[in-house]
């Protein structure tokens, strides 16, 4: 059938099939907006419910920031309280005896600590491995090497040193130092074990003290001695005096008394040899505490030969 209306309006009627126009009554306008707001509710309630689910499966598994350590995540409840962490232990000397391994010896052997001529304590000696109070009043570790039989007493002696805060300036091997026993003064080294080279010798190898793991230098340039050889004082006079002073050792002072009580001789030698001692010249077996408190000072005992 054919239409007779103008070919205007017959566009517009195309139009409005394909594009029709849309309801702008009230009615319509509120039946929109109830449908915009219905969608805008499923759309939070979904919302929630899949932020519910993901909490819920991801609880006490996901690790939370700064929780991991080198052995690997820790995993933390957050219903958990929080727990002050534990005191740490009150220092002690916490002592530990070895034997010489055979690397040591080599370095020993090397540095010229022992020799032909030296006696022959290979077997006998042990390396003490303790805590010390630090000029800087730290603790720190150190290093004697001494012999088995006086390994008890020293123990008991730096355990006292220790609780009363006596402080060392280090304590290290004298392979550290080559076996130069000037170079360990200058440092103001704390050491013990060393038969000392033929230049550096002030009794014949084999009863020497030192040689035998029975003597022990603290603090040298506090302690200085004079040297027989130049008549000075080594490594230093600055701290000669006899007054009181850190890391000086005094007699009747607690260093004194702490070797002393133990069996041990102070300068066991004719001239001032304040950071020395050792268990009595020739070097001999140690059978443990001998002297009482209440003995002379040691340096009146001292023997014709140098004990050192």
């Amino acid at each position: 059938m054919t239409s007779n209306a103008p070919e205007a309006e017959r566009t517009r009627d195309m139009a409005r099939l394909h594009h029709p126009r849309r309801d702008t009554t009230p009615s319509a306008r509120r039946r929109r907006r109830k449908l915009t707001l219905g969608g805008l509710a499923l759309l939070s309630m979904t919302a929630l419910l899949a932020s519910g689910c993901s909490s819920s499966s991801a609880a006490g598994v996901a690790p939370s920031p700064g929780d991991s350590s080198s052995g690997g995540t820790s995993l933390r409840p957050s219903s958990s309280p929080s727990t002050a962490p534990s005191p740490s232990p009150t220092p002690s000397l916490d002592a530990v005896i070895k034997e010489i391994t055979d690397a040591q010896w080599s370095r020993m052997t090397a540095a010229g600590l022992w020799r032909k001529g030296c006696p022959d304590v290979r077997g006998q000696l042990r390396r003490v491995e303790m805590n010390y109070v630090g000029f800087d009043g730290k603790v720190h570790r150190g290093v004697l090497v001494v012999n088995a039989d006086v390994t008890a007493s020293l123990v008991r002696i730096f355990t006292r040193l220790f609780e009363e805060g006596f402080p060392i300036r280090r304590m290290q091997p004298m392979e550290v130092y080559n076996g130069d026993l000037d170079a360990s003064l200058a440092d103001d080294n704390t050491s013990a074990f060393n038969c000392r080279r033929p230049d550096q010798i002030n009794a014949p190898f084999r009863e020497s003290p030192h040689a035998n793991g029975r003597a022990i230098d603290i603090n040298p340039y506090e302690n200085p001695w004079i040297n027989m050889r130049t008549k000075k004082w080594s490594p230093s006079a600055k701290y000669a005096a006899r007054t009181e002073g850190k890391g000086k050792i005094l007699k009747d002072g607690p260093v004194w008394r702490a070797f002393i009580e133990e069996g041990w001789v102070w300068q066991d030698i004719k001239v001032p040899d304040y950071m020395h001692f050792d268990t009595g010249y020739p070097s001999k077996p140690f059978k443990g505490p001998t002297a009482s408190p209440s003995a002379g000072s040691p340096s009146t005992a001292g023997q014709s030969t140098p004990a050192r």
